[in-house]
């Protein structure tokens, strides 16, 4: 487990997305298969509207990354509440990534509990194994987002699932806050088989609850961890040091 947090203060939203872009197509650029774990919510959305545009998108070799969503929201991806369906929107379907290559949370199983078992055994056969082994990655990036209230991906403060170590997927039947609707996350086992977890943060209204989570408050943002590198990147107006 790695305890080493390295923060990372662009000037601005639009210099956030492209250090972001810059993050992941490094990561993806090595030769074989590689991995990334999306985020929903709207400090992500800047780093998909690049991958779609020139010259990031001939940067990506979109045939050989998979494409993995760390939370999702128990709607259909024709709803605007749907993380697959948002990144599908902003840049997969655009920029031509192989349908084969996204793997969508399957919200349209009967039950977040039940979608949550099919997205595990999904993830441990691209895997190759029933037991994450730290030496050997699930994932090349996370990309992880920071909600008001501390929580991460749909990992909420209080929850039963912050303490989960073998289970990789859990349905949430109630949110703990808006749009109130059931979830399915992966666990912080899971979310940490990766060579770096990045947080994208941004934004004034961010600044309080980054201030607590780097204070050590205990809150799921302050649970997170990568067995790879853990980078917090953040804007300007997000950083606790900009407003007293």
């Amino acid at each position: 487990m790695s305890s080493k947090r390295q923060i990372i203060v662009a000037d601005d939203t639009a210099a956030l997305a492209e250090t972001a872009a810059q993050r992941l197509v490094s990561r993806v650029a090595r030769s074989g298969r590689s991995a990334v774990c999306l985020t929903g919510g709207s400090s992500p959305e800047g780093l998909y509207r690049l991958l779609a545009e020139a010259p990031w998108r001939g940067r990506v070799p979109w045939d050989r990354v998979h494409w993995f969503m760390g939370d999702d929201r128990f709607v259909p991806e024709s709803d605007p509440l749907s993380n697959m369906g948002t990144a599908r929107r902003l840049f997969l379907a655009s920029a031509g990534a192989p349908r084969g290559n996204i793997h969508p949370i399957p919200t349209d199983a009967n039950y977040p509990e039940g979608a949550a078992n099919i997205y595990e055994d999904e993830l441990k056969e691209f895997y190759g194994a029933d037991r994450l082994d730290p030496a050997r990655p699930l994932f090349d990036l996370v990309l992880m987002g920071l909600g008001p209230d501390g929580h991460t991906a749909s990992l909420f403060p209080g929850s039963r699932a912050l303490d989960e170590k073998n289970r990789w997927v859990v349905g949430v039947g109630k949110a703990g806050m808006e749009p109130f609707v059931p979830r399915v996350t992966l666990t912080f086992p899971a979310l940490a088989a990766t060579r770096e977890m990045l947080f994208l943060v941004d934004g004034a209204g961010k600044r309080d609850i980054l201030r607590r989570v780097f204070a050590g408050e205990d809150l799921p943002g302050s649970r997170a961890y990568a067995d790879g590198e853990l980078v917090w990147l953040i804007d300007r107006a997000a950083a606790p040091e900009a407003g007293s």
